[in-house]
């Protein structure tokens, strides 16, 4: 039953977060379930474990839906990452001055970016994409795993989630990319440098960046400012 409801939770995370499931989707039980030929057990707690993330909301007398996106819910995330994940990166850097191997894994990274910097003009659109969210996971994954708390570990884990749904609004221009591929660089530097402080701060300065532009784009979209936009 765990190994099922664990493959359920999966497979709609991933399509939550690729915008597959739209946010406002229906997710009946029964429906989920002869898709992904589960009984609906796993589906019902599948659907639990992705309502404590954000993910998916529980409307009395209705399915579940996919969680909305709106200005005053992204302004909240950031808000509540910009507190976790500078901490965890200041934790991580003071961590790695007496443990290098803690850290090591940010010097190819930090290379990587680097390259994806210089290279942001000459790729095509696609490719480029594609490798940008390939290195930004791996940074994430390194952040987690070298974060010694447990708890902020699994705070980080759990907000990223919702996160990952807004990427395609954040990154939607090579420009913008680029410069995210920058502050990445300059977060792996920091931290491998042995600059607590420095890390923190730029991890705070690319989730403000970030947060900016989403809220820029989904206000364009619509053509008008207002903090209860929703999609």
């Amino acid at each position: 039953m765990a190994s099922k409801t664990e493959s359920v939770y999966q497979r709609l995370k991933d399509e939550i977060e690729a915008l597959t499931l739209p946010p406002g989707a229906r997710l009946s039980e029964l429906t989920v379930a002869e898709r992904f030929g589960a009984s609906r057990t796993p589906v019902r707690e599948a659907l639990r474990r992705l309502a404590r993330e954000g993910l998916v909301d529980f409307v009395p007398g209705e399915v579940a839906r996919v969680s909305p996106i709106s200005l005053n819910g992204v302004r909240e995330l950031f808000e509540f990452r910009m507190i976790l994940e500078p901490s965890a990166a200041r934790m991580v850097t003071l961590d790695g001055m007496s443990d290098p191997e803690r850290v090591s894994a940010f010097r190819p990274l930090a290379a990587e970016f680097e390259t994806m910097r210089r290279r942001a003009g000459d790729e095509a659109w696609e490719d480029l994409h594609s490798r940008f969210y390939e290195l930004t996971e791996r940074f994430d994954q390194h952040l987690v795993a070298a974060t010694r708390n447990p708890l902020l570990a699994e705070a980080v884990v759990q907000y990223r989630g919702q996160s990952k749904r807004l990427r395609k609004i954040a990154h939607n221009d090579p420009e913008h990319l680029a410069e995210s591929a920058r502050e990445h660089l300059r977060m792996c530097t920091a931290v491998v440098e042995g600059r607590p402080e420095a890390a923190a701060e730029e991890v705070g300065r690319h989730l403000a960046e970030t947060l900016r532009v989403i809220i820029d784009e989904l206000v364009r979209s619509h053509g008008r400012p207002r903090t209860d936009i929703h999609l």
